[in-house]
C-alpha cells in the first residue's frame, strides 16, 4: 500500500467503523506498466461499447417485429431488457472486480458484449432476446466499473475523463442510431446491428491484450454496497435524479424514432432526429462535470437541464412535427448533462471512496431497475391505446421528478449524518 493509499484506508475504516471493515470489497489498483494513452484509448474503447448496441435497434425495431412476428409488447421487452440487466447485474461487479482483477471484470464483460451482439443476429427469436441479456449483462458490468476505472487512472482529472467517457457513450449512440436505418436498407436489420461487433471485438484485443497484462494489487478502497445510506434523504434524492434521467434516456433510446414514425417520417429521417439527440448531448456531457465539479451547488445546473428536457418532451408531446429538430436539441441538452451530472454527484456528496463506489452501485442498481419499465410501460401503453401521447406524457412527468429531486440532491453537503468531533474539540466549544 502506497503512502497515498494509507490515509484513503484508514479514513474508510473510521467513517464506517467495524461492520464496515468487514464488507470491505477489494478493487484492484493497476501497478502502472503500460502508456497512459493506451490507457486512455481502452477506457474510450470501452466507452463507445456501452450504447451502441441499444440505439441501434430503435430505428429498426419495426423490421425485426415484422421479420419473427413479434407483439407490440415483445417488441417492448425486448428494448427493456438490456436496462432490466443493468440494474439486476450492478452489485455483481464489484464482486467481480474483487475476484479477477478490474481489468480482468472488463475484459469478461466486454466477451459478454460481443457475444451477446453475435448471438441475437443468428436465426431465431429466442437468440435474439439470448443475446440481447447477454450483452446487457456486460454493458452493466461495465457501467458500474467505469467510474472505478477513472478513479483509478484519471484521479486529478476527474471532470474531465467523466466528461470524455460520456462524450463517447453519446457520439457511438449517435452513430448507431444515424446508420441503422441505411444499413437495414443495405443489409437487413440483422446487418445493421452486427456492424457493431467490430469495436467491440477491437476493444478487447486491446483491453486482453494490452491492459490486462498489467499487475494488479489489491486496495482497500471499495466497499459492499452500504444499503443504510438511503436513510439519507439526500441521497434518496440521488437515486430518483439518476432513476428520472434514465427512465427518459432509455424511453428515448428505444421509441424516439417510433414515435416520428407514426407521424409519416421515414426510418432514416426518423433516425437521424434520434442521432441529433445524441449528437447534442456529446458537447454538454463534455462540459457539465467540469463546471458542476468547480461549483458548490449543482441545483443551477440541474434547474437547466430538467427545463430543458421538460421543454423538448412536451414539444413532442404537443407539437411534435413544428420543430422536430428543435426538440430533438432539447431533449439532447438535457440528457447529455444529466448522466455526467449523475456521476459527478456520487463523488461530491459522498466522503470517500467507500461511500462513493456505495452510492454509484446502489443509485445504478436502483436507477436502472426503475428504468426498465420505461420502455416496457410507453410500449405497453402504445399497444393498449394505439397512440404514442401517452407514453411521452409520462417522460414528461419524469421530467419533473428529475427536477425535483435533482435540486435536493444537488444542494451543499454530503450523505449521512455530520461526521463526530474530536472530543477536544466540542469541549472547547463548550
Amino acid at each position: 500500500m502506497t503512502g497515498a493509499q494509507k490515509p484513503l484506508a484508514c479514513m474508510a475504516q473510521e467513517d464506517e467503523g467495524a461492520q464496515a471493515h468487514r464488507s470491505t470489497r477489494v478493487l484492484p489498483t493497476r501497478k502502472t506498466t503500460v502508456p497512459k494513452l493506451v490507457v486512455f484509448a481502452a477506457f474510450i474503447l470501452l466507452a463507445v461499447n456501452l450504447r451502441p448496441a441499444l440505439a441501434g435497434v430503435g430505428p429498426v425495431i419495426d423490421q425485426i417485429g415484422r421479420s419473427y412476428g413479434l407483439t407490440g409488447s415483445e417488441m417492448a421487452l425486448l428494448t427493456t431488457l438490456p436496462v432490466l440487466c443493468f440494474g439486476l447485474l450492478a452489485p455483481t461487479a464489484p464482486r467481480l472486480a474483487r475476484r479477477l482483477g478490474l481489468n480482468g471484470a472488463v475484459v469478461l464483460a466486454l466477451v459478454a458484449v460481443t457475444a451477446g451482439l453475435v448471438v441475437r443476429i443468428l436465426p431465431g427469436p429466442s437468440l435474439l432476446f439470448t443475446g440481447t441479456v447477454a450483452l446487457g449483462c456486460g454493458i452493466a458490468v461495465a457501467n458500474v466499473l467505469m467510474p472505478a476505472i477513472v478513479k483509478r487512472e484519471f484521479s486529478t482529472k476527474v471532470g474531465p475523463a467523466t466528461g470524455a467517457y460520456a462524450t463517447a457513450i453519446n457520439l457511438s449512440a449517435a452513430a448507431s442510431a444515424a446508420v441503422a436505418a441505411p444499413l437495414s436498407g443495405v443489409g437487413g436489420w440483422k446487418a445493421s446491428l452486427g456492424v457493431w461487433t467490430i469495436p467491440a471485438v477491437l476493444a478487447l484485443a486491446v483491453w486482453g491484450g494490452a491492459i490486462l497484462r498489467a499487475r494488479e494489487r489489491p486496495s482497500a478502497a471499495h466497499s459492499a454496497p452500504a444499503w443504510h445510506l438511503l436513510r439519507d434523504r439526500k441521497a434518496r434524492a440521488l437515486v430518483g435524479f439518476t432513476a428520472s434521467q434514465s427512465v427518459i434516456y432509455y424511453s428515448v433510446l428505444a421509441w424516439y424514432p417510433a414515435v416520428y414514425v407514426s407521424h409519416g417520417y421515414s426510418a432514416h429521417a426518423a433516425g437521424w432526429l434520434l442521432s441529433v439527440v445524441n449528437i447534442t448531448s456529446a458537447p454538454v456531457a463534455l462540459v457539465v462535470p467540469v463546471l458542476a465539479g468547480r461549483s458548490r451547488s449543482q441545483v443551477p445546473h440541474v434547474v437547466i437541464i430538467a427545463l430543458c428536457a421538460a421543454a423538448g418532451i412536451t414539444g413532442l408531446l404537443l407539437m411534435p412535427e413544428t420543430a422536430a429538430l428543435l426538440w430533438a436539441v432539447l431533449i439532447g441538452i438535457g440528457q447529455g448533462g444529466a448522466f455526467p451530472l449523475a456521476l459527478t454527484m456520487f463523488v461530491l456528496r459522498t466522503r470517500n471512496a467507500s461511500e462513493t463506489a456505495s452510492m454509484s452501485t446502489i443509485a445504478q442498481c436502483l436507477a436502472y431497475l426503475v428504468a426498465a419499465c420505461g420502455p416496457f410501460v410507453i410500449g405497453l401503453l402504445h399497444d393498449h391505446t394505439g397512440s404514442w401521447r401517452p407514453g411521452v406524457a409520462v417522460l414528461l412527468a419524469c421530467a419533473a421528478v428529475e427536477l425535483v429531486s435533482g435540486v435536493r440532491a444537488g444542494r451543499p453537503g454530503a450523505i449521512g449524518p455530520p461526521q463526530a468531533q474530536p472530543a477536544s474539540h466540542q469541549l472547547k466549544e463548550n
